[in-house]
């Protein structure tokens, strides 16, 4: 897993953990921290949707390991 992978998943994950604030508490982390939709949380929220993307193409494209059984 490369270093691109690693990242995409770091902002996978503050992406799933602020949308789970969200839901469950109705608090957005991202807002709170930067200002709601300022430029700062517009360029997290952009990052997490190019994160998820790239994550999305790096699944279907990257080589698989078949293991045999």
């Amino acid at each position: 897993m490369n270093w691109i992978t690693k990242t995409c998943l770091l902002l996978m994950a503050i992406g799933g953990l602020n949308w789970g604030l969200v839901g469950i508490f109705n608090f957005d982390l991202v807002a709170f921290l930067f200002g709601p939709m300022s430029v700062l949380s517009r360029v997290v929220y952009t990052l997490v949707g190019i994160a998820t993307i790239w994550a999305i193409i790096d699944y279907f494209y990257s080589p698989k390991i078949m293991v045999e059984e």
